[in-house]
């Protein structure tokens, strides 16, 4: 599931209007988080994630796990906050951040 440059630039604009719904502290991964995370992607297909942790290097590495876990893709990380994508295609048109935003953001 590769997305062009259009779209995740669509998503970007959407992302920047998003609050952190799944926050990672420096305890790792747990099966909590994995559970929460594939909840909100379930629910909203676009989400962004806290990473609550100091290092650059390790805050890479969490998110390339939590890519690896849920199956979703990385549209964008600033610091500490990364913006994830997982198509649904039986998603609740209330819930989707895609579906609600898409008319807000010149997508249509």
């Amino acid at each position: 599931m590769s997305l062009s440059q259009a779209q995740k630039k669509a998503f970007r604009s959407i992302g920047h209007h998003l609050d952190p719904v799944v926050t990672v502290s420096e305890n790792g991964i747990s099966e909590g988080v994995i559970t929460e995370l594939d909840r909100a992607l379930q629910d909203h297909e676009l989400i962004k994630v806290k990473l609550a942790l100091p290092e650059r290097d390790d805050r890479a590495a969490m998110i390339d796990e939590l890519l690896d876990a849920s199956g979703a893709e990385l549209i964008q990380k600033i610091g500490k906050v990364a913006l994830l994508y997982r198509h649904n295609p039986k998603v609740n048109p209330k819930l989707s951040n895609i579906k609600r935003f898409e008319e807000h953001h010149g997508r249509r």
